[in-house]
């Protein structure tokens, strides 16, 4: 799920130094790192971004239903030349539940700034306007978004989810994992021994312990609770080259909602 950053991504961020050198979360090569497995459909709003290898399908990123019609997830996920579809309501990628609804993708709107030479810079987010709409029911439902340009506080209570890697290097989870990711306010995620100038006002940074997103989680949700309720407030974007699970480097997502207004203005 990774790239490089040179600022590079989860695909990656340029270089920086080395402990600054970030990851793309999307191969297959990243998992959700710490948490637990997630209850079946707990999440319906995840989808499973796949790309077409010969007659057979692969897990590469991890996305939001945000319409009916549309997803959103990462940039870095898309930005290649490959046949994507994606399955929602589903929970074990090999175990066929009888819940999964699978479309294929019709069309990709990247963000125009967006530069995969240049992950630090930001903008790593696009919608994926599905060949037919999904049907919703209590498997596969809509997320939530943040009203635009909601900034959440330190420590709010937030949980990713995702099929990434369960350790860095590792294997891939076979069903729909979750942690929980504490906000890191942008203040202390940009400061000197943290994430610096690496991290833009337009992301979000959460956990930086013993939990993290890992390869596979790119363009997967970050789940936030705001007065009982969640809403997607991040797209899973990137993490430190030195491992998903570093001490004081963060998950970075990019922020929804400072992108609601782009959104907006793609699926009107």
């Amino acid at each position: 799920m990774f790239r490089i950053l040179v600022l590079t991504c989860l695909a990656a961020l340029a270089v920086a130094e080395l402990e600054h050198e970030p990851k793309y979360l999307e191969d297959s090569v990243q998992r959700v790192i710490g948490g637990s497995v997630a209850k079946p459909n707990s999440w319906p709003w995840q989808i499973t971004l796949q790309y077409q290898s010969g007659s057979s399908w692969y897990h590469t990123c991890g996305g939001s239903l945000v319409r009916t019609g549309w997803v959103m997830t990462a940039a870095h996920c898309v930005d290649s030349a490959r046949n994507f579809r994606v399955v929602l309501g589903e929970h074990d990628l090999y175990v066929n539940g009888g819940t999964e609804q699978v479309i294929s993708v019709s069309q990709i709107y990247i963000h125009p700034n967006w530069n995969s030479n240049n992950v630090a810079n930001g903008y790593d987010i696009a919608l994926l306007r599905l060949s037919s709409s999904a049907s919703l029911n209590s498997y596969v439902q809509l997320a939530s978004l943040p009203p635009a340009d909601q900034i959440l506080p330190h420590n709010n209570l937030c949980y990713i989810t995702g099929w990434g890697r369960t350790s860095t290097g590792g294997s891939l989870s076979d069903q729909l994992k979750e942690a929980y990711l504490p906000v890191v306010d942008y203040n202390t995620c940009s400061s000197s021994g943290w994430w610096g100038s690496t991290v833009k006002t337009t992301m979000v940074c959460a956990g930086g312990y013993a939990e993290a997103g890992c390869n596979g989680d790119s363009g997967g949700p970050l789940n936030c609770q705001v007065n009982g309720n969640y809403y997607v407030h991040g797209v899973t974007s990137f993490v430190s080259g030195l491992g998903c699970d570093t001490y004081q480097k963060p998950t970075v997502f990019t922020r929804v909602s400072a992108y609601i207004s782009w959104m907006d203005s793609i699926i009107a």
